[in-house]
């Protein structure tokens, strides 16, 4: 089921549902490929599949990317408007009417999708009038899967040939504030349940970058998972692997505790 969130051809979200109707906890999806085009929403749809089978109602996310309309701000724009759409399509009369428990949404973000996740977790800290700020949606669990949680830094080492330089379209001197509205380890606490899964042979987002979320994290008194598994980047989004199974079965034990607050904004 496909429901668009803005007019761009990239802004839409694809809604698997499990079986047996009534309504499921959601899980949010965010594809990585570091910000760029070349890379789209193709990544999430097996373990949007998976999670389905597992009784979550499974979002995948498409934004707008570099290179096809994204960069900053729209590509945290979009992944902010994709979050808030939840509500609408949860409301009587719509997509998924009855069939979306919004009382505990979750996120999982692969790579780039990694820190668009922690970044929608932190964003009810982002000031006024920035990219995000203001949710409708709170999100009260991420897994962030290799995810590039430390901007600053992943910038001074040109990761991914200057990724983080092409979402953000500036280096960290030259435009502070963007950096400062984008960076997961500075939207600590999160307010969320956070697990971060990283490779311990990824050599394309080093674990490095989950040790240092955790540790901002840790200086404000938020507790992070790090969970370092066996193999490269790419394992932790086979459907089929251990890593996903950690991920899958972290998400059933949160969906069977008694719940807390909703995670709707006032």
């Amino acid at each position: 089921m496909r429901t668009s969130y803005g007019p761009h051809p990239d802004q839409f979200v694809e809604l698997t549902l499990p079986d047996g109707g009534g309504p499921a906890p959601v899980v949010v999806l965010l594809h990585g490929g570091f910000w760029r085009a070349a890379h789209g929403i193709e990544l999430a749809r097996p373990l949007a599949a998976d999670l389905a089978a597992a009784g979550f109602a499974a979002v995948a996310v498409e934004y707008r990317r570099v290179g096809a309309g994204g960069g900053w701000p729209a590509t945290l724009e979009d992944v902010a408007a994709a979050v808030d759409v939840l509500p609408d399509l949860a409301r009587e009369g719509g997509d998924a009417a009855g069939q979306l428990d919004l009382a505990d949404v979750a996120v999982v973000g692969h790579s780039a999708g990694g820190h668009l996740a922690a970044w929608v977790a932190g964003r009810g800290r982002l000031p006024e009038g920035a990219p995000g700020a203001r949710p409708r949606v709170r999100i009260a669990a991420a897994v962030l899967q290799a995810g590039v949680l430390d901007l600053t830094l992943a910038a001074a080492q040109r990761m991914g040939n200057g990724a983080v330089q092409g979402l953000l379209g500036a280096e960290p001197d030259e435009a502070p504030e963007r950096y400062a509205a984008a960076d997961p380890v500075r939207l600590v606490p999160a307010g969320a349940d956070l697990l971060c899964v990283h490779g311990r042979s990824d050599e394309s987002v080093p674990p490095e970058q989950s040790a240092r979320y955790a540790a901002a994290a840790a200086a404000v008194g938020e507790r992070v998972d790090v969970r370092l598994v066996d193999g490269d980047h790419m394992v932790l989004i086979d459907p089929a692997g251990a890593p996903w199974a950690l991920v899958r079965d972290w998400l059933r034990e949160r969906a069977a505790r008694p719940r807390g607050r909703s995670t709707l904004a006032p």
